[in-house]
């Protein structure tokens, strides 16, 4: 019996050196979905594994620009 598979999808790596992860192991969402600990939205965390270091620097900038908000508020 021959087993066809797929070729795996491209997948970057999780960990960059050009962009680190702004996880900081405090994983808990709140009512907006956005990550207390990091300040990515859930959809952000998700897309991460897959997303090229551009895109990862905008998911970081928007985890900040979050993170100033609830500084300041």
């Amino acid at each position: 019996m021959s087993s066809v598979s797929k070729p795996a999808k491209p997948l970057y790596s999780n960990v960059s050196p050009a962009v680190p992860s702004p996880c900081i192991s405090l994983c808990r969402l709140d009512e907006a979905k956005v990550c207390l600990g990091c300040f990515r939205h859930v959809e952000d965390i998700r897309q991460w594994r897959a997303a090229d270091d551009q895109q990862r620097r905008q998911i970081v900038g928007q985890a900040e620009q979050r993170r100033a908000a609830a500084s300041a508020g």
